[in-house]
């Protein structure tokens, strides 16, 4: 079965226990020659102001005060991340389910994918940020803005996913079916769908990356809310380079938690698949 990955894609292969005990070593290793190169540049020589770029301890500080504070003003990046998860986790859910079905028409019937395949591919070449104006225009400078964008940049991956992985399902699974019985939507539903559910995975890892962006781009224009996009906002108004700081360790921890998720999910089934091989 050929199997499409999305660009700059890196499945990791199944690995034993002490692999992955050495893999998450590394990891943090990495993260703490990071941090002591931070901690050397801004506390030790001192290279920048504070102002400009805060050390270490005080991005944790932001982050301590943000998430458990007990003061009047602190708990404010724990309810802006509950805000943010609420919106992109209502858009991607929107967005997996009109791409799916969208992708199903495109990979059942080729005049449909001829039609639409080429405008959607061109519509997700567009930076999610450049349809914002757009979405205040149309929707108005208000949460359904944000829910707009984050839908549309979610919805193209999976229906270009859905579609794809239908048309790589092999033909021999295909006359199976077809020999079986199965012709139209029950062969759609049946045969060729199940097939396709590794590439699928891979498309909705890929859409999740796409809305959390998206989610980001579009909160930091439309303030007024609850959210990891206003916080930013807060900060640069404020001058306080830690929050943003604070902040984007977050947004980038947040991303990284629900993409290892699914990379996770995914192979797990490509391994029943029999799409990788244990070492």
């Amino acid at each position: 079965m050929t199997v499409s990955r999305a660009p700059g894609d890196t499945v990791p292969r199944p690995r034993t226990a002490a692999g992955r005990w050495r893999a998450a070593a590394w990891q943090l290793g990495g993260l703490l020659v990071i941090l002591a190169v931070w901690w050397l540049v801004t506390d030790v020589l001192k290279l920048y102001p504070a102002y400009v770029f805060p050390s270490p301890r005080a991005v944790w500080t932001e982050v301590s005060y943000g998430l458990w504070g007990t003061g009047p003003q602190d708990g404010k990046l724990l309810a802006a991340i509950g805000g943010s998860l609420r919106r992109v986790l209502t858009g991607y859910l929107i967005a997996v389910v009109l791409g799916g079905v969208v992708g199903l028409i495109m990979g059942a019937w080729p005049p449909i994918r001829t039609a639409l395949g080429a405008y959607l591919t061109g519509i997700q070449s567009v930076p999610s940020i450049a349809f914002v104006p757009f979405a205040i225009l149309f929707l108005g400078l208000n949460e359904r803005a944000v829910l707009f964008v984050v839908i549309l940049e979610g919805f193209i991956p999976v229906a270009l996913a859905v579609s794809g992985a239908l048309l790589n399902v092999p033909p021999a699974l295909r006359i199976a079916g077809r020999t079986l019985g199965a012709h139209g939507p029950a062969l759609t539903w049946r045969v060729l769908l199940p097939a396709a559910v590794p590439n699928v995975l891979t498309g909705l890892r890929t859409a999740w990356s796409f809305a959390w962006r998206a989610l980001v781009g579009g909160e930091l224009l439309i303030a007024g809310s609850k959210s990891l996009g206003e916080q930013l906002e807060v900060g640069r108004n404020t001058a306080n380079v830690a929050l943003v700081l604070a902040t984007i360790i977050i947004i980038g921890v947040i991303g990284g938690v629900f993409d290892a998720l699914l990379r996770s999910l995914e192979a797990r089934v490509r391994r029943d698949y029999g799409l990788e091989v244990a070492q």
